[in-house]
């Protein structure tokens, strides 16, 4: 049917289906054909500059729900900031280390996990993180969203490690680094030690009294 032909339908009649479930891949392929993120980054050098660095999500699962709100808000941010005359870029990231990447390589290795040494262990874990790294990625893409996917920042790349020892020996070098007791919260399942915030209290009631004081002149 042609489109001059929908006109004379009833608006209840017009074709709607999007079929987007095949458009998009294409439409996103017509944009990696064209290189549409590179020329817009080159049209606008010269104009004053907009760079948002990710705040890095997980790399240890598919992404949710959640992962689809934060990166659409931020593309939108950008776009809209490129529409106002900005060069704006969008640098994505990863958060590579912590404990859930380590309790899925357990789990995935089973008893083989108490004949790696730690060495071996880390080596692993570097290899889940990258695959969920190059997975996200992908799935990202599939939203949409622009940025500089090919050269992301990864908290295991080398040179960024080592950016965080240089800083740490800075800290050390200012005598702002000692060494001192207080208490650590450990969970004797994960073998580690917890964070504050990772810690989940039993509800408790506990008895209280107010009691009123009469305010003396001087505090009056």
């Amino acid at each position: 049917m042609d489109y001059k032909d929908t006109l004379n339908l009833p608006y209840t009649k017009l074709p709607m289906k999007a079929n987007l479930a095949n458009n998009e891949p294409n439409i996103l392929a017509l944009w990696d054909e064209m290189r549409l993120t590179q020329k817009i980054y080159q049209k606008n050098v010269n104009r004053p500059h907009y760079t948002l660095h990710d705040g890095p999500p997980y790399a240890n699962g598919h992404i949710h729900i959640g992962h689809a709100l934060n990166k659409i808000l931020k593309d939108i941010i950008i776009k809209s900031k490129t529409m106002s005359g900005f060069s704006s870029i969008y640098i994505p990231g990863w958060d590579c280390h912590g404990l859930p990447i380590e309790h899925q390589v357990d789990k995935e290795l089973g008893k083989r996990r108490y004949e790696l040494n730690k060495s071996q262990k880390r080596k692993l874990c570097r290899e889940y993180a990258q695959s969920f790294v190059d997975i996200q990625r992908d799935e990202f893409i599939r939203l949409g969203i622009l940025g500089k996917w090919d050269t992301p920042y990864l908290t295991m790349d080398y040179q960024y490690e080592a950016t965080i020892v240089r800083e740490f020996a800075r800290f050390v070098e200012h005598g702002l680094v000692y060494r001192g007791f207080k208490p650590i919260n450990w969970c004797f399942t994960c073998t580690t030690a917890l964070a504050e915030a990772e810690v989940e209290y039993a509800e408790h009631t506990s008895p209280s009294v107010y009691v009123k004081f009469p305010l003396t002149a001087e505090a009056q």
